[in-house]
């Protein structure tokens, strides 16, 4: 069992977090987003055809097609398969497309352009103004709701201060993954959503183990300091931390590598999210929480002193 002074030099971990989170705020006021169809409204056109065009082409025969696509995204997409010679294309505009008749004069327009006669339509998504805003609202409804439920629920299991430590390295975790879909310009989606949702589930299940064991501890030895106890627990259950870890990274890792565009957003997630989480749990959740307790601490002595 190793024996590290993790409790020791909190201080350092957590201004360190702190200036992870201020850094990632800033980038994320500065980039913002690149937000999906989900959430921003539109269409996206996974095109596929055996011509190779460049993305200048492809914007020129979009720009004939209505001007205002010159801000389309586009995309080039390499099959995962080695068999298929296709060439896969994304593309995203702003406008969503009512009627199917809409859809096929597009297509045939954009085919034309293009002097394309083998171009096919591998997929549709389409999502209008008010829907992606109602998808925007409930996606951050739920992460809310999921973050009070758990507060409730660790104040009934431990309490309230491990509550707070809990949800403070869950917004630790959340803050800091999202500064990397945006440093990145990673595409914000309900598969992202999913992916925060999965971490704060992933990283609670490690600050449980953690707060399982200083409650064990705790009960061992009441006179025994606070911060011996947290630190000897969270020793005891490191090395179970990083093995957990390090097997769902290695998966989850594989998944961004190997399982191509349509789950990008939701497996680079979980691979940043791991790796903040486990940071958290270890070195955010239960540290934060000793000045808490001491103060608790003092106020049960005052008000026990006060009643002799």
């Amino acid at each position: 069992m190793p024996n590290l002074n993790i409790v020791g030099k909190r201080k350092i971990f957590i201004y360190l977090s702190l200036a992870f989170i201020i850094f990632f705020v800033i980038v994320i006021f500065v980039k913002g987003f690149n937000f999906g169809v989900d959430f921003s409204g539109g269409s996206e056109i996974v095109i596929s055809t055996q011509e190779t065009y460049t993305i200048d082409q492809l914007r020129d025969a979009l720009q004939k097609i209505d001007p205002s696509y010159a801000t389309a995204k586009i995309v080039s997409v390499k099959p995962s398969d080695e068999e298929i010679t296709k060439n896969f294309y994304v593309i995203t505009v702003k406008d969503s497309f009512p009627s199917s008749q809409i859809k096929d004069e597009f297509i045939n327009s954009l085919s034309t352009y293009l002097q394309s006669s083998d171009l096919e339509v591998e997929q549709f998504n389409d999502v209008s103004g008010y829907a992606a805003k109602e998808i925007r609202s409930f996606a951050w409804y739920a992460i809310i709701a999921t973050l009070a439920v758990l507060l409730i629920y660790i104040t009934i299991r431990f309490q309230f201060s491990f509550a707070i430590g809990a949800i403070l390295a869950l917004a630790h975790d959340v803050i800091v993954t999202l500064g990397f879909y945006s440093l990145f310009g990673i595409e914000m989606n309900l598969m992202a959503i999913a992916a925060f949702l999965t971490l704060v589930g992933y990283s609670l299940n490690n600050t449980i183990v953690v707060y399982d064991r200083i409650r064990e501890n705790r009960a061992k030895s009441r006179a025994t300091p606070i911060e011996e106890v947290m630190n000897q627990s969270i020793n005891d259950v490191l090395v179970r931390c990083l093995h957990t870890s390090i097997t769902t990274f290695i998966v989850v890792f594989l998944m961004l590598l190997m399982g191509g565009r349509s789950i990008a957003s939701f497996a680079f997630g979980l691979t940043m999210g791991v790796v903040v989480g486990t940071y958290s749990s270890i070195f955010i959740a239960s540290p934060i929480v000793i000045p808490m307790m001491k103060d608790k601490k003092k106020g049960t002595k005052k008000s026990s002193s006060k009643s002799r």
